[in-house]
């Protein structure tokens, strides 16, 4: 059988964008969520590419997501600014009030968005990396909905609350890294269960609490944090500052706002941007020439910096297109043509 021939970026994102469009959402929100999707798939991140097309497709059908929904901004004037999603996608929310934190940003040396009442499907490093493009250093996290169990316990309580950084570097890809703080990223279970391959030891427990390598098992139970303790006060940390503290959903509520863990997840979002030259302003040192110095002492030990795999295959990606599966071209065409009754 003869594999399929590349599709280029550019034709992805045409062919997922109307799909979005036929599920109804807005222009300006069918880009916003087509750019996050097809940026993961021309970057090889499979667990966040056209695999969440159809997640976000069935949370329209539910009712659990507002396809039209307008952001609202909400500005004091001080150094945190909110944009309520309004039971929207998360990432026309960042696009709306992107250029309002970099300019806060850049003005106070420290600003922080908070993101109301979202549905989030995405990684976290498009968001840092945009930020660290306009030479802004960028933490971002959310919780997720209960599906890890801390360590030492048995039963699902905390999220798989990534966290995600990005560094500016002139001359260079920024300097990003973008992780769940449970071992894995749910996404990359539910790729096992559907290739029928078993997930490497040390990922999940099942119901009883017994570690397990069945995909199966392992979603009907509890995932791990990473690295034992360090991990889940991590994660712990991202409920607290990315829930808590926003007022909105941890990730228990958010498990049972959405009924189980079929459904994407509502909670919060929390971004924080930092300019390095307002820092490092009395030091008479060059933040980003300290930073180089650094990052290009690891990478002459032969260490790979985060992202590097990632920077290396959207350039191969846009010089020789996508290779998606036939499965993969075949769901692609059932969701043009059938929309939402294709689920």
């Amino acid at each position: 059988m003869s594999t399929p021939a590349p599709i280029s970026v550019e034709e992805l994102h045409q062919r997922v964008q109307s799909i979005f469009l036929s599920c109804g959402l807005t222009p300006q929100n069918a880009e916003a969520v087509t750019d996050v999707i097809v940026a993961g798939e021309r970057d090889h991140c499979k667990s966040h590419g056209i695999y969440r097309i159809e997640g976000c497709m069935r949370v329209i059908k539910e009712g659990m997501v507002k396809p039209d929904a307008i952001p609202e901004i909400v500005d004091t004037g001080k150094a945190v600014i909110e944009v309520d999603a309004n039971a929207g996608f998360s990432n026309p929310a960042f696009f709306a009030a992107k250029e309002m934190l970099v300019a806060r940003a850049k003005e106070t040396g420290l600003a922080a968005l908070v993101i109301r009442d979202c549905l989030h499907f995405s990684a976290l490093w498009h968001d840092v990396e945009a930020l660290a493009e306009e030479g802004l250093a960028a933490l971002s996290m959310c919780p997720s909905y209960a599906s890890v169990a801390p360590t030492g316990g048995t039963e699902p309580l905390l999220g798989t609350n990534p966290f995600a950084f990005g560094w500016p570097r002139p001359d260079s890809h920024p300097y990003v890294f973008d992780f769940a703080t449970s071992v894995a990223a749910r996404g990359e279970i539910e790729l096992h269960r559907r290739a029928g391959t078993p997930i490497p030891e040390g990922w999940a427990i099942d119901r009883d609490g017994n570690p397990t390598t069945d995909p199966d098992a392992a979603l009907a139970g509890a995932m791990l944090p990473f690295g034992g303790h360090k991990g889940s006060a991590i994660a712990t940390m991202v409920e607290l500052l990315a829930g808590a503290l926003l007022g909105e959903f941890m990730s228990k509520e958010a498990l049972e706002f959405s009924g189980g863990t079929h459904l994407l997840p509502r909670h919060g979002a929390l971004i924080l941007a930092l300019d390095p030259t307002t820092f490092s302003a009395r030091s008479g040192r060059d933040p980003l020439a300290e930073g180089e110095r650094l990052l290009t002492a690891i990478a002459g030990q032969g260490a790979r910096l985060p992202s590097q795999r990632r920077f290396k295959a959207r350039k191969e990606s846009r010089s020789q297109g996508i290779t998606l599966s036939e499965a993969e071209l075949a769901q692609l065409d059932l969701f043009e043509a059938k929309g939402l009754a294709a689920l």
